[in-house]
């Protein structure tokens, strides 16, 4: 069995109020969506995933992050309503959606708390899905350490998405980011920054059993590891206007050994030679099959069938495609068999 742990949905109840809100900031997500319609109409999922054998999906909802989408009173309510539908797709389709991730407005973080504990308690919710960064604030701050504390608690699991939008120019004399690169290379940056500003602050130490994961192979992680190890070793030594060599022994490892702690999924856009590298780094243990279906360009299934041929296409024995595509799904996120 093939589990796809990163494919995103928009249950139409949630998607058509989701399209009315115009108050936040993520207008330039509505656009991106509403071209998609494997995300909202359930029927021309279905014709997608029968294509592939063995495949099932755990759900998690797109983007636009829910807190992008207006002030606390409306976001709280969006939340509730892609988390109960969500439940209700996995009771009604259970051979095709194994479990779900629930979505938060965490521009309220007691609410975010309080919404976690009931997807999880009363809907089954495997876990959490976030953003690396909640409308330009970072997860460092304090006021989300006990959403951190209370999924260590919980003992689930934290889906991680990267967001960012062409308001984030690309050099400070200009506006606007340009040809959407605040995507193609945006989000991979995000995925790092958030990663880096976690490892910091201690929260490994803190919480050493956390799960997260991160969506498309930890971003730029591994593929720049020679700079997270010894690079960042040499952590406030090359920074005189600011004292940093505290916060590295105030870590109880290496910088290097907290980002190996996070997982990542095989969401690569059919680059193998990347996928490789997420395994290199995070070991093959902590990666598991995902493939942001359906953002490609054939909006569904040309993610899933070029991730597949890139695991098939790997120097990998067969136990080890197993728990990629399968074992390390179960365990990580507490799926039976």
């Amino acid at each position: 069995m093939k589990i796809d742990a990163f494919p995103h949905i928009l249950p139409r109840p949630y998607y058509e109020r989701m399209m009315r809100a115009t108050g936040g900031a993520a207008v330039y997500m509505q656009k991106r969506v509403s071209a998609i319609p494997v995300l909202y109409d359930l029927d021309e999922r279905f014709r997608v995933m029968d294509r592939f054998p063995d495949y099932t999906q755990i759900l998690t909802l797109a983007s636009p992050p829910v807190e992008s989408l207006g002030e606390p009173e409306l976001t709280r309510d969006l939340a509730r309503l892609a988390n109960e539908e969500m439940a209700q797709l996995v009771r009604r389709h259970p051979d095709r959606f194994l479990g779900f991730a629930a979505a938060l407005a965490m521009n309220d973080p007691d609410a975010a708390v309080a919404e976690a504990e009931r997807a999880i308690h009363e809907l089954g919710a495997l876990g959490i899905q976030i953003f690396t960064n909640v409308n330009g604030r970072p997860l460092d701050d304090p006021r989300f350490a006990p959403l951190f504390a209370t999924l260590a608690r919980l003992d689930r699991v934290i889906w991680v998405h990267p967001a960012r939008g062409a308001g984030v120019a690309d050099y400070p004399g200009e506006e606007r980011s340009r040809y959407e690169l605040w995507w193609a290379f945006g989000w991979p940056y995000e995925t790092a920054l958030f990663m880096s500003r976690l490892v910091f602050s201690g929260l490994f130490d803190r919480h050493p059993k956390l799960r997260i994961l991160t969506h498309h192979g930890g971003g730029m992680v591994p593929h720049f590891s020679g700079r997270i190890g010894y690079g960042l070793d040499q952590l406030g030594t090359r920074t005189p206007d600011e004292d940093l060599a505290g916060v590295g022994r105030a870590l109880a490892k290496r910088p290097y050994d907290y980002y190996r702690m996070f997982y990542g999924d095989t969401a690569l856009f059919g680059a193998k030679h990347a996928i490789q590298c997420a395994i290199e780094f995070f070991g093959v243990d902590h990666i598991l099959f995902g493939t942001d279906m359906p953002f490609d360009p054939e909006k569904g299934p040309l993610f899933i069938r070029e991730t597949i041929a890139n695991i098939e296409a790997l120097e990998l024995t067969r136990e080890e495609r197993n728990k990629i595509y399968e074992t390390n799904v179960r365990e990580v996120l507490g799926i039976p068999k």
